[in-house]
């Protein structure tokens, strides 16, 4: 089945030549590419909304395949709809749809439903697909509209994709396609836009749909928006930015009267992290230690790791190694993540409860050197250790309200019990923080 492009024409360009040549003056090849989860998009003509399309896509790392979640527009086929088989054409070329993950998302949903009729007219996902098509012709994606329901039904359509994604061993980018704001004064809709991207960037869909009705924010694809939240959490989001965002009045200079537009990045969780976190739910949960199957390049080399939990911005436990205590860096998270969950003594152990509210962060030591004076520390370049006979204390680098050397030292006394006229030895190290 082929789903023939409807707006091709009136959105964007039907002629080839002339639909590249559009998209290369809105895009930005030189922009540094991103591992991401996901990613909110507009979907007018390209006029109006292309900058901001073109703005986004630009920063993504392409994958193989784009979950495209659109609203419904059109009031056509089953709200809630999926099409697993077939191709959708644009002036660019075909673009096949990745079966296999389709019909996985469908089979795990309890809400999708194959319906070709709700993407017959339906330019929300059609008009995504010329901008990825300019970096790459290879790719697949999986086409679902989204029309009224719950928002549990939303979140749950969210869970449903990551849990299909994940069964899979899939990379995926998915994207929400949504304009902002529709049809009021540029002041209105840019204030509206910011409640709604605010909580998109927070990653709280809960305060995304909350918004939506307590504000009577007009955007077409807070439903996408929503589970996209849900998704990019699952499947080990680290955080959210907003790329750029217009309205219609600047492209038209009429601002009585504008359609708002945002591009949004939800970026990848570092796989470090991912281990640290993975690890920490497997451990509370089941009470069962994950062994990796495949370790990246930064997991097989050895080094000291230190993995910090917080929980509302507060440490909830921080646990490290100086120096490697295994035989590589994953063992290193793996053990350190456990005892910072369960073993810090500043902590009481975290409850299955606290999981989906904690974030994670690890940083992977340089061995320590000695160093003959503090002159030779910098709190936000260097970790430090003091040591004293058998005591050593250590703070890690690029703290928080840690901003002089003195004050670095003071700590690092304190937490092993060093007095301040003890003789004592210094050594620093470098980290790579991942988050």
């Amino acid at each position: 089945m082929i789903r023939e492009p409807v707006v091709a024409g009136q959105f964007y360009p039907s002629s080839p030549s002339q639909l590249k040549a559009m998209i290369a003056r809105m895009v930005d090849e030189k922009a540094v590419k991103e591992e991401v989860i996901g990613v909110v998009s507009p979907h007018a003509g390209y006029v109006y909304s292309g900058m901001v399309a073109g703005a986004v896509m630009s920063r993504v790392k392409f994958k193989d395949t784009f979950i495209i979640m659109g609203p419904n527009h059109t009031g056509r086929g089953s709200p809630l709809s999926i099409m697993t088989e077939g191709t959708w054409r644009t002036p660019l070329g075909d673009v096949e749809i990745d079966s296999e993950l389709g019909k996985q998302i469908l089979a795990s949903s309890s809400h999708l439903k194959e319906d070709f009729l709700a993407h017959q007219y339906e330019h929300s996902i059609e008009v995504q697909l010329p901008f990825l098509q300019y970096f790459r012709k290879d790719i697949k994606i999986v086409p679902i509209v989204m029309a009224y329901a719950t928002g549990d039904t939303y979140k749950e359509i969210g869970r449903e994709l990551a849990q299909a994604v994940e069964k899979l061993d899939r990379e995926v980018v998915i994207i929400a396609s949504s304009d902002m704001s529709h049809y009021e004064p540029q002041d209105s809709a840019q204030s509206k836009d910011t409640q709604a991207l605010e909580a998109i960037v927070a990653l709280d869909e809960d305060r995304l749909l909350r918004r939506v009705q307590e504000l009577n924010i007009t955007m077409c694809g807070y439903a996408p928006a929503a589970s996209l939240i849900t998704a990019a959490k699952v499947l080990g989001a680290s955080g959210a930015e907003i790329v750029k965002y217009r309205t219609s009045g600047d492209t038209t200079g009429d601002y009585s009267s504008v359609v708002g537009y945002a591009g949004v990045i939800i970026r990848e969780m570092s796989p470090l992290v991912k281990l640290a976190r993975q690890t920490v739910e497997a451990y509370v949960r089941e009470g069962r230690t994950p062994r990796p199957e495949k370790l990246t390049p930064e997991m097989r080399e050895r080094a000291g790791v230190f993995v910090s939990i917080h929980q509302a911005g507060e440490l909830r436990g921080c646990i490290g190694t100086i120096e490697p205590t295994t035989k590589n860096v994953a063992e290193e998270i793996i053990a350190n993540a456990i005892s910072a969950a369960i073993r810090d003594p500043r902590f009481p152990p975290v409850l299955p409860g606290e999981l989906p509210d904690l974030t994670y962060s690890v940083d992977v030591l340089t061995r320590p050197e000695p160093i003959e004076s503090k002159d030779q520390l910098d709190p936000k370049k260097y970790g430090a250790i003091v040591e004293s006979g058998w005591r050593r204390g250590l703070l890690l680098p690029e703290l928080e309200g840690v901003d002089s050397v003195d004050y670095q030292i003071d700590i690092c006394c304190r937490k092993a019990g060093i007095m301040p006229d003890e003789p004592i030895k210094l050594y620093r190290f470098e980290v790579k923080r991942y988050t």
